[in-house]
């Protein structure tokens, strides 16, 4: 009996020693921005962006976007937000720009928490985390997917923008953004397939629940010439137009996302960093 209960202690230690260390509590101060993966926080030294004087075309979106953050980061009540529209035209890049430039102005007082795809189940862990935090946090969501392979996170988010068990406290607010150009369209298409308009439906439920609503449309010409002189004057480079219409041409599109690409092209060729 004895040898047995020795041989069940080994046991038992060895386990201990080889399992995973339990993780430790997260520090909610201690980065201007975190990676919530479903169940733990990691935190990010530093955002991935870009000046927000050097995003351009997108003015009003800015605006709208910076003065609600603003209140935000203050205390004040705030909007949830929804991002969407044409792709590449900075909707991932203004949230984590409008950020950057709040936390360098007033640094600690606002940080972005980024949700990994299908980490939308372990939401309630996270806002009773945050809960009782002396900081704001906005949630971001980045590309929201629709369809059946996103239908899933898609019904979870209605139910958390519309509250439950777990509320959510005011100092903490959810940014998404989606490249369905027709996620807050009303009219009603009389053809079409039912799963067709059962997403329509699904993304317009959605789309009401957030406060604040900002679209993105394609760039026209100007728009996006002006774009690209937001990427190429601060650095000091200069580019001929029909060049820069020619690369838009070639990929399909103009988007800020394009230019972008155009400046980092200029860039390279000239030995720069933009």
């Amino acid at each position: 009996m004895d040898e047995s209960r020795a041989l069940l202690e080994r046991i038992a230690a060895a386990l201990e020693r080889i399992a995973p260390p339990a993780p430790r509590p997260t520090d909610w101060r201690s980065a201007p921005a975190y990676r919530w993966d479903g169940s733990a926080a990691h935190p990010v030294a530093r955002i991935d962006a870009l000046p927000l004087d050097s995003l351009r075309g997108v003015d009003d979106q800015k605006r709208a976007l910076m003065d609600n953050l603003t209140r935000l980061a203050q205390g004040a009540a705030a909007h949830d937000v929804l991002l969407w529209g044409a792709r590449g035209m900075g909707k991932s890049a203004l949230v984590r720009a409008s950020i950057a430039a709040l936390e360098e102005d007033r640094p600690g007082r606002i940080a972005l928490v980024q949700l990994a795809p299908g980490s939308l189940s372990g939401f309630p862990a996270l806002i009773e985390a945050l809960a009782g935090e002396d900081r704001a946090f906005l949630l971001f969501i980045d590309d929201l997917g629709f369809g059946p392979e996103g239908r899933a996170d898609m019904l979870a988010l209605r139910s958390l923008l519309d509250g439950g068990v777990v509320p959510r406290p005011p100092h903490v607010r959810i940014a998404v953004t989606s490249n369905r150009r027709a996620i807050v369209r009303r009219e009603e298409a009389e053809a079409g397939a039912l799963h067709e308009r059962d997403e329509r439906d699904d993304a317009l439920a959605l789309a009401d629940r957030f406060g604040l609503t900002l679209a993105f449309h394609p760039a026209d010409r100007e728009t996006y010439l002006a774009i690209l002189r937001g990427y190429t004057e601060p650095a000091g480079l200069a580019f001929d137009e029909e060049e820069a219409l020619g690369f838009a041409i070639a990929r399909g599109n103009r988007s800020g996302r394009t230019a972008l690409q155009f400046a980092t092209e200029l860039a390279g060729r000239a030995g720069k960093r933009l």
